[in-house]
């Protein structure tokens, strides 16, 4: 039976999947669960531990709370979201997020997350592997010049150096990493729905999933 309180959005690196997470979070009033973020905190966790169980551990230490619908996470009440936004930790979890045991350590702290009151699920296996029963299942994709692009500007807001030919090519070898790996491949679910965001706004997008929401809603 499908939830109807659950909205996931996959798709590949810089796709637009957060912000279209976060702007339904505070559209619709739901918590929101980057994944992403998630597995960032758990590599953080796990370079300091050197281990899973290590990694688990100090992971169960730290505060995940929303603020303003955006997840953020705190290590003894200093909040280290942005620390975890860094490139560095991006490569690190996603090599991380391939391996059995570290989804298994994250898989039913993510589906506690989901309550009567609603969530927006943002990730790469939300719709196929955490939350198959979602009542609504987006798939955003983009093409590799433009989420470079996204990607691009984002880190530079961000004080960080960055090369544009170097992001094109880490998308693209991280795009075909992650649909060839064994646990939780990057494939749309059966009852996804595509949204190409490549020539949309942020709002443009909102608006379309929004609309696929309703739509589902009303079919209950």
């Amino acid at each position: 039976m499908k939830n109807n309180n659950i909205i996931t959005v996959d798709g590949p690196s810089a796709s637009g999947k957060g912000s279209l997470a976060i702007a339904l979070a505070k559209d619709l009033n739901f918590i929101l669960l980057d994944s992403g973020l998630l597995y960032r905190a758990y590599s953080y966790c796990f370079d300091q531990g050197q281990n899973h169980s290590s990694a688990k551990e100090l992971f169960s230490n730290l505060r995940i709370d929303s603020i303003d619908h955006e997840m953020h996470v705190f290590e003894n009440n200093i909040d280290i979201t942005s620390t975890l936004r860094h490139e560095n930790i991006a490569k690190s979890a996603s090599q991380l997020s391939s391996l059995k045991e570290t989804r298994d350590n994250l898989i039913s702290f993510q589906r506690d997350l989901a309550s009567d009151h609603g969530l927006v699920a943002d990730g790469r296996d939300m719709g196929t592997v955490v939350f198959p029963d979602a009542g609504t299942k987006i798939f955003l994709v983009a093409d590799a010049e433009v989420r470079a692009k996204r990607r691009f500007l984002e880190l530079q807001n961000a004080d960080q150096g960055v090369n544009m030919r170097d992001l094109i090519e880490d998308i693209r070898l991280r795009d075909e990493a992650d649909k060839a790996r064994e646990i939780s491949p990057l494939i749309p679910a059966d009852d996804s729905i595509e949204v190409n965001s490549s020539d949309l706004t942020p709002q443009e997008v909102l608006e379309i999933v929004l609309k696929i929401y309703k739509e589902h809603t009303k079919e209950v």
